[in-house]
């Protein structure tokens, strides 16, 4: 079904075109428009429906294109036209078929502008998708709000209810906590007795939380072995320091996972409103400081936020310090992860990654200083200073080489970003279609319409544009429909479990076939044994990424894995490097070394 959006009567020519032009932009900017029926003075349908990427793109897949150049009265002459605004249309019926108009015309616009191909013209339609492609966008869809291991809301939907409980609190005038939960050695249990296990104890957790909260309250895991509770409703906080341990007590119950008695424990940071803040990231921070607090203490243990706490603002700014200075002083380095192109069975990639290796700190995780960068707003500077370095190493690569390259959604909200990706390709000598920008779906969330307008204007440049961590966002489908991306790459935790977990194994064949429907190549990050390798291989999955072909390395360990040396870096081969005749006999990884595909590190 589809809602018809705008109606034209009795308007001038001239407010006729201004309203296309209005109708045109929604068009490019709104991902689940479907068509806008423009009318006439009688209520007629008339103008053109003009077909945006989307449709170009699934009908180049699918290899028809019905009904070209037919009036839109012949497609709609069996049902009357319903004209008021915001009426519903179920289904219209062609002289031959009949289709919900849902499936029928994603990726339409009519506009009554005559100056394109002439009134009343149908360009064409796009058959309908069968029922497992919707039972997989539907698969896809769920993950935007719940953790797949857990069945819990994920940090997205804990922010919307914690939000929401934020704004009752503010009208009732009572009391709400957060719960900032952590699980006490749980990466012991993980490395010692693997992941299933380490999985089956976080689905564990998971339930005695449930059980240790009341009805209307949110517990969630926000990732890894971090789960939140926002508890509302409190008269004071002795609600919640029952509440902390409750959760201490049931946590340090020993955990039977397939005959092993586990005893993790955990820490839990509290934070209140009003008391601490009103605003969500704000609770959520000083939760976080009081976890450290706990943690601090000896673990299994509850602790509430408390003003004293200054040590983490402390460390926090000396941190700040060093990183203003760090770029100037030339401390930043790249490090490359190849891509693996499971059809040329060759490196026909590498992702650059930031490192910054501290004088004193040695390496900084990039989980410290990244998100800081962007606070502070040093992540521009800093992002540009990747892109121009990486530019210039790769233009050193073989041409069948890809550069990938990661954009924050700080860099994507500087209006300069086009300019400085021209003047890194043009100063490198990088050709744009060997440049790859992998962007997450917050990049989008905010000011959609100027944003789709920058995907737009790189992608003019010939850059390619990729989806990075799909399925862990929030309404990857959308995005996918408003903007041809290249490239989409399936998020590690869901690579992770695809030998064990059925569910895993859907999801990641829905996403494989809604790529392959959509023309955009896949990846798989995460990769790490050559079991998943081969499934995914099965699955139809085009490109891998993981510690299985190699781990982040140096550009020189890089230039050598593509078989690069100083004299030949201008006039670099094409290595094949393969692996298809030993994988069938099950070789380990290190037995790569001779052909010159590795794992890189330690």
């Amino acid at each position: 079904m589809f809602t018809l959006r705008d109606t034209v009567s009795s308007l001038t020519p001239a407010r006729q075109d201004d309203l296309g032009k209005a109708l045109y932009e929604r068009f490019r900017e709104e991902p689940d428009t479907l068509i806008i029926p423009v009318l006439d003075g009688e209520d007629r349908p008339i103008g053109i429906v003009e077909r945006n990427a989307f449709f170009l793109r699934m009908a180049a897949e699918y290899g028809r294109a019905l009904y070209a150049n037919r009036p839109i009265s012949t497609l709609m002459d069996r049902e009357p036209l319903v004209v008021d605004a915001d009426a519903e249309l179920a289904e219209f019926t062609t002289d031959s078929l009949s289709y919900r108009a849902s499936d029928l015309l994603r990726g339409f616009i009519v506009t009554e502008n005559e100056r394109y191909l002439g009134v009343g013209t149908v360009l064409g339609l796009l058959q309908a998708t069968n029922e497992t492609n919707r039972r997989g966008v539907a698969q896809i869809a769920r993950l935007a709000h719940y953790d797949p291991l857990t069945d819990l809301p994920n940090r997205v939907l804990f922010q919307k209810h914690l939000a929401e409980a934020l704004a009752r609190r503010a009208r009732k005038g009572d009391q709400l906590a957060v719960h900032f939960i952590d699980l006490d050695r749980f990466k012991t249990v993980n490395d010692t007795l693997g992941h299933p296990l380490g999985d089956a104890l976080l689905r564990e957790a998971a339930e005695r939380l449930r059980s240790c909260v009341r009805e209307g309250d949110t517990v969630a895991r926000l990732g890894g072995d971090e789960f939140a509770v926002v508890q509302t409703g409190l008269s004071d906080m002795g609600g919640a320091t029952r509440l902390a341990g409750r959760v201490v007590e049931a946590m340090a119950a020993p955990f039977d996972l397939q005959g092993h008695q586990v005893v993790i424990g955990a820490s839990v940071g509290v934070a209140a409103a009003p008391s601490d803040g009103e605003d969500a990231d704000e609770l959520l921070k000083k939760a976080d400081m009081a976890l450290y607090r706990a943690k601090a203490d000896g673990r299994g243990a509850f602790h509430f936020f408390e003003r004293a706490m200054d040590e983490q603002l402390q460390a926090r700014r000396a941190l700040e310090l060093d990183l203003r200075r760090a770029l100037q002083a030339g401390e930043f380095e790249l490090f490359y992860q190849p891509l693996y192109n499971l059809g040329d069975e060759r490196v026909t990639g590498c992702e650059a990654l930031l490192r910054w290796r501290h004088p004193d700190r040695g390496m900084v995780s990039p989980a410290d200083f990244i998100p800081l960068a962007e606070e502070i707003g040093l992540i521009v500077p800093l992002g540009e200073w990747v892109l121009r370095a990486a530019c210039a190493e790769a233009a050193k690569w073989p041409d069948y080489v890809r550069l990938a390259v990661n954009l924050s959604p700080a860099q994507f909200r500087d209006r300069g970003l086009v300019r400085t990706v021209v003047s890194a390709l043009a100063t490198s000598g990088l050709p744009a279609q060997r440049l790859e920008l992998e962007i997450t779906e917050s990049v989008l969330l905010q000011d959609s319409a100027a944003n789709m307008t920058m995907l737009h204007d790189l992608k003019a440049l010939g850059v390619r544009i990729s989806m990075d961590d799909f399925g862990t966002g929030y309404s990857s489908l959308s995005y996918l429909r408003s903007f041809p991306f290249d490239k989409i790459k399936i998020d590690q935790t869901f690579v992770r479990d695809i030998l064990d977990d059925s569910d895993a194994m859907a999801i990641i064949k829905a996403v494989l076939d809604l790529g392959a429907s959509m023309g955009i190549v896949t990846t798989a990050e995460g990769v790490e044994t050559l079991e998943q390798l081969n499934a995914l291989r099965g699955q139809g999955c085009a490109e891998i990424q993981g510690y299985f072909i190699s781990r982040p390395a140096p550009a020189s360990e890089i230039a050598r894995l593509l078989g690069i040396t100083e004299s030949s870096a201008a006039e670099a081969a094409a290595p094949i490097v393969t692996f298809s005749q030993r994988e069938k006999g099950g070789p380990a990884p290190q037995a790569w070394a001779d052909e010159g595909l590795q794992r890189l590190g330690s």
